[in-house]
């Protein structure tokens, strides 16, 4: 099969690679859609933990090609999506159902290989049926599950002030489920117009461009700063800034995934002083089967988030030339 395969950091080709064969309990997708991360930019720079060579794509839905030996609830050409993490069950943070901390976690395209290839592997246990879902929405479960999961991690307040700094896909799925939660008002900062445009579309109550007067505008529309800061953008330095714009008994939150190693430098006093709350969230945790609600019953936008639709042929162009384009938001692999 054709796949798109990272051989090392900054080097990645379109190649001809055995296509899996499925074992006991696995299931065999043939890809549909498969959705190009931040995350995955990241593998291919060497800033993310994962071994090379590697398929990468993590964020896919497709058919059911084959199934292992025991597999008896999916069936050929069933429609389905996969969580590409694959959790022991077993180690000390599964057993307190905190298993997106799991010890011995491996996940597909990072490492074990992924969606950018005309067929994906997937255990049985993190495959799930998308009924007539389309493939370029259900391609979104997956960054919508970990959305999902950092919303239950940081369970706003209905009323909250929030701060959100970063407009892409990310952003803008998070613009949507702010604005769900109650949210009385949602500023959301970004460098390209077209993303603070869409960004307002789906539910920001302003937009400020992130430049030298930026913010003047953010204390203007929050004189006494914001209840919840929210950086989802993983530039390290955007995360330090952001601090500034917090009042006292807020919440700082770290969604956006800065590179391995990076630094920040905070004042703890001012944590102390302030009351202030400092929270991550780490990809999800069983939230796949809400974020297929939300895509079926409509509630949550994805169509607008796509900017590029690539054949697995040109793939390679979302790891060099595209990812410098300011117009990108989402580009989706079509196998």
């Amino acid at each position: 099969m054709k796949a798109l395969l990272i051989e090392s950091p900054g080097s990645a080709a379109t190649v001809q690679v055995p296509t899996p064969t499925p074992g006991p309990g696995d299931v065999l997708i043939r890809v549909a859609a498969a959705g190009l991360c931040g995350t995955d930019l990241h593998i291919y720079r060497g800033e993310y933990e994962a071994q090379y060579p590697i398929i990468p794509g993590h964020e896919f839905a497709g058919t059911v090609a084959a199934v292992g030996e025991g597999v008896d609830e999916f069936y050929i050409g069933q429609r389905v999506a996969a969580d590409p993490n694959i959790f022991c069950h077993q180690c000390a943070y599964c057993r307190r159902e905190m298993h997106n901390q799991c010890l011995n976690l491996r996940a597909i395209g990072v490492t074990t290989d992924g969606a950018f290839a005309e067929y994906a592997l997937a255990p049985r246990s993190v495959v799930y049926a998308i009924g007539d879902l389309p493939f370029e929405q259900a391609a979104f479960i997956e960054p919508l599950s970990c959305v999902v999961y950092a919303m239950q991690r940081a369970r706003p307040n209905p009323g909250d002030r929030v701060l959100l700094f970063g407009a892409g896909p990310m952003g803008c799925l998070l613009t949507q489920m702010l604005r769900r939660s109650g949210a009385a008002q949602l500023v959301v900062v970004d460098r390209v117009p077209q993303r603070l445009a869409l960004a307002e579309r789906l539910g920001a109550s302003a937009t400020v461009s992130a430049d030298e007067g930026q913010d003047a505008r953010l204390r203007e529309l929050s004189p006494g700063g914001y209840d919840f800061v929210i950086d989802a953008t993983g530039v390290p330095e955007v995360v330090e800034h952001a601090f500034a714009h917090l009042r006292p008994r807020a919440t700082m939150f770290i969604f956006g995934v800065c590179p391995t190693g990076a630094r920040i430098s905070i004042d703890p006093y001012q944590v102390f002083r302030n009351d202030w709350r400092v929270i991550g969230s780490f990809a999800l945790c069983y939230t796949f089967q809400e974020s297929i609600r939300l895509l079926q019953r409509g509630i949550v936008q994805v169509e607008p988030l796509v900017s590029h639709r690539l054949p697995l042929s040109q793939a390679g162009a979302a790891f060099t030339s595209l990812q410098e384009d300011p117009q990108r938001m989402k580009i989706l692999v079509e196998p």
